[in-house]
């Protein structure tokens, strides 16, 4: 009796097994199957990266997906308000057709807000602006006595105002005069240096060289030439004869 039991416990085992790997093949082959038929079934999610909302609609639309517009807009320095800055699930992914895709508009670039630049010094005012994110939109400039020399003297948008880009007037100081230059060739040095200094302007007698039939002390050659626009602040350069 115990000889007759093993062969067709043997044979019920062999049987078990069989089955049990029909069904996880089966089962394998199933699941291929199904994945198969829903990606036949899937189209790729495009790329909505700074269209409008109406043109990823129509995109989506033509897909067979859905939008939702997010209502929370954010910044973004480089998309235009609103346009699509992110988007969810993101570009390249499958999608059955009926899936919505989340999309997030930008608001347009970070506005910070506008410091006080009046009555600072020009560079100064410059500097304030980078170091906040700031741009210097234009900058228009006169001159004026009645202000400090390369100051700022109006801004727009004013003080505490929320915008990317700020409008700078800046006093240039008062008008620069200068003079024409006149011709000093074959005049006494020493003469034309005190009369030029007498009138406010830097006169430096820088060398002598010898000049045939020319007494000594005599200019025979300056800087700047006759005829050009000098101001008390430039350097007048004169040689003498010896």
């Amino acid at each position: 009796m115990r000889m007759s039991i093993g062969p067709r416990v043997w044979r019920a085992g062999k049987a078990l097994l069989l089955v049990g790997a029909l069904g996880a093949t089966f089962l394998v082959f199933f699941f291929i199957a199904m994945r198969v038929a829903m990606s036949a079934d899937q189209v790729q999610v495009p790329d909505l990266g700074g269209s409008t909302i109406a043109d990823a609609t129509r995109i989506l639309g033509g897909l067979g997906l859905e939008l939702r517009d997010d209502p929370n807009r954010r910044p973004h320095d480089e998309i235009p308000a609103g346009h699509v800055m992110q988007q969810d699930p993101p570009a390249g992914v499958g999608a059955r057709p009926g899936r919505t895709i989340r999309v997030w508009l930008s608001s347009g670039p970070r506005a910070m807000q506008v410091p006080e630049l009046v009555a600072q010094p020009d560079r100064t005012a410059r500097m304030r602006l980078e170091q906040q994110g700031l741009e210097v939109a234009t900058v228009s400039e006169f001159r004026s006595p009645e202000y400090p020399s390369d100051s700022i003297v109006a801004q727009q948008p004013p003080p505490g105002s929320n915008a990317p880009h700020v409008t700078l007037l800046v006093n240039r100081g008062e008008p620069r005069t200068t003079y024409v230059m006149p011709d000093v060739i074959g005049m006494p040095g020493d003469r034309v240096e005190s009369v030029l200094r007498s009138h406010g302007f830097r006169v430096t007698i820088v060398g002598s060289l010898p000049y045939a039939g020319v007494p000594p002390g005599v200019v025979v050659r300056q800087q700047p030439a006759a005829g050009f626009q000098v101001g008390s602040a430039d350097a007048i350069s004169l040689e003498v004869s010896r």
